[in-house]
């Protein structure tokens, strides 16, 4: 019923139209999990649009729709919607509101439509601007994307008014990626070999998450030092659909500690608890993504005399649709080679201390955490030319739902370092930025986390464990230093102030012989209380970690810091509406 230009029509037809693609490259990303619909996508930086192909099975199809979602809700959402109309295909720009109630929006963005059919699928293709300016149309930005489908066999005469609430759970889906890719990449040399980091014929099960991780030590080889080139997806065909994402992990331990080799659930009792030091990030993947390519000058150390020879595999299996009988081998491929580069890369943590001092109040929509790393830890922890961040990993748990990273020298703010506004922790991956960002010594870095607790009764703390919470950003920089934390919690002074006005003057439980998390929990939240809270943290000195790789603090008192001033604040980014 559908038809649709292939990618390169769609290739040949951009150039045609003065274009300029970004290398040609396609990307792709599965639709459902059994990887049936596709999803293509070609980005067009100069003119800051998207061309966009979808792949469906050739059935019986009566529309189509595909769109954008804040947190990957179907409504309200912004969709593009393909039906058949009695002698015609049509194409329209549309929103859903809160109701699910879909209307046709007044100004089209969903451009440049084009349809065919093969054999056995369904294609079509259409152009989206980044900004359309539109009100009702979703702003495609850096970060994660939740991407909604929907579809239907019955006629839809007009999608004003239709109704999405009655649409069943099988012809409904949503994937998150990222689609504003860095496609700045440079070649690997010919001396570069790859070593595969893979699982061994895991049995998926049949239910919706599964964390699996896979604990392994690495060949005699890597007893000489490597540098890591790239690394990238290597998936089983049959399991594009529900390998969602990936991570490697080195076991930081001295290099002499054995560490028990492991296979199964991530979260299962019998797990090794020796494994719990495999969480130092090596390589992470989300679906969509394409390679991730180090520097000319630098890469991230793997190996050595005095590296721990153990690594963990962690695959996420996303499958909502519980099919069972899938055996996967999926993992990463690492490129990796002993010919080293000028400079090692290094990681340093960025954000909120792990521990329950950080905490967020049950049933709100929103609530915002921060994470500082001084101007004085940078001044004694960086050598003086500075360090150039060069890609990031933002982290949160199950309740975060937007990051960024905000960059200040001498109380003048720069350019976000990185930001996610639709960020979910099931989407983890290491972004590569597309300008490097340079950190002098006395810099500043403030790293704010948004979370959302509606679902929670009690308060989250901050903690290790999933239903705790975390404010992280992971940069991956060169040259490596020493400086490998640079992360902050409220004084302890000041809390246990907070924690005394409540019970003084609220009629709290809350008691000085009390530990932090009993006070917490003592707490019966409501407005007051909450905003009381919020304005403590925001106001309070700080407890700093500025620590070394040995784990020890630098010299200094990292007690009762003062909060970072900001001086300057940067101006909101103006949308650019005029030439629409």
């Amino acid at each position: 019923m559908f038809e649709v230009l292939n990618l390169n029509v769609v290739i040949y037809y951009l150039s045609l139209h003065g274009a300029v693609i970004a290398g040609n490259k396609i990307f792709h990303a599965p639709l459902d999990s059994k990887s049936e619909m596709m999803l293509h996508w070609i980005l067009d930086y100069p003119t800051k649009s998207i061309v966009f192909e979808i792949h469906l099975p050739r059935l019986d199809l009566q529309w189509f729709a595909i769109g954008f979602s804040d947190r990957g809700n179907y409504f309200p959402a912004d969709y593009c919607v393909l039906s058949a109309g009695w002698n015609r295909l049509n194409f329209e720009d549309t929103w859903a509101d809160e109701d699910g109630n879909l209307h046709l929006d007044n100004t089209q963005n969903c451009n440049n439509f084009q349809h065919k059919n093969s054999r056995s699928t369904t294609k079509f293709t259409f152009t989206r601007k980044f900004d359309t300016c539109d009100e009702h149309d979703y702003i495609i930005e850096e970060g994660t994307t939740h991407i909604v489908w929907l579809r239907g066999r019955g006629p839809l005469p007009s999608v004003e008014g239709f109704n999405l609430r009655n649409i069943s759970k099988q012809n409904e889906g949503m994937i998150r990626v990222s689609l504003l890719k860095n496609i700045n990449v440079s070649e690997l040399p010919p001396y570069v070999m790859h070593y595969d980091v893979v699982v061994d014929k895991v049995r998926v099960p049949a239910e919706e998450t599964t964390y699996w991780c896979s604990v392994r030590k690495l060949p005699t080889r890597f007893k000489k030092k490597h540098h890591i080139y790239q690394f990238e997806s290597h998936i089983q065909k049959s399991s594009e659909g529900v390998v969602h994402h990936m991570e490697v992990f080195h076991c930081f331990a001295p290099a002499n500690v054995e560490i028990p080799l492991y296979d199964g659930s991530c979260f299962a009792s019998e797990r090794p608890p020796e494994t719990n030091v495999c969480k130092r990030v090596l390589a992470a993947w989300a679906m969509g993504a394409g390679p991730f390519t180090y520097p000319e000058e630098a890469s991230l150390p793997f190996g050595g005399s005095d590296f721990n020879q153990y690594i963990m595999l962690e695959i996420h299996y996303n499958n909502p649709e519980l099919i069972s009988g899938l055996v996967d081998s999926s993992g990463i491929r690492l490129y990796v080679s002993d010919v080293l580069k000028d400079m090692d890369a290094g990681i340093m943590e960025l954000g909120l201390e792990y521990t329950d001092k950080m905490a967020i109040p049950p049933k709100l929509n929103q609530f915002p955490l921060f994470g500082y790393c001084v101007s004085e830890c940078t001044a004694v922890g960086l050598p003086q030319r500075g360090i150039t961040i060069f890609g990031s990993q933002l982290h949160t748990h199950l309740t975060g739902a937007k990051i960024a990273t905000r960059h200040f020298r001498n109380g003048r703010e720069l350019p976000l370092l990185n930001y996610d506004n639709h960020y979910s922790t099931h989407f983890q991956e290491i972004r590569r930025l597309k300008s490097p960002v340079t950190v002098l010594p006395g810099d500043a870095l403030i790293t704010r986390c948004d979370y959302n607790t509606e679902e929670r009764d009690n308060i989250t703390l901050g903690g290790f464990a999933i239903s705790d919470e975390m404010c992280v950003n992971y940069i991956h920089y060169f040259p490596a230093t020493s400086l490998e934390v640079c992360k902050s919690s409220i004084s302890d002074q000041a809390l246990q102030t907070y924690f005394r006005y409540m019970n003084e003057w609220e009629g709290q439980p809350t008691s000085s012989s009390l530990g932090i998390s009993d006070n917490y929990k003592a707490i019966k939240w409501n407005k007051m209380r909450i905003q009381l809270l919020l304005e403590v943290y925001g106001e309070s000195p700080l407890s700093m970690q500025c620590n070394m790789s040995s784990g020890d603090r630098f010299p200094g008192y990292w007690e009762n810091t003062p909060i970072t001033s900001i001086l300057n604040p940067l101006p909101p980014t103006p949308r650019d509406c005029t030439n629409l």
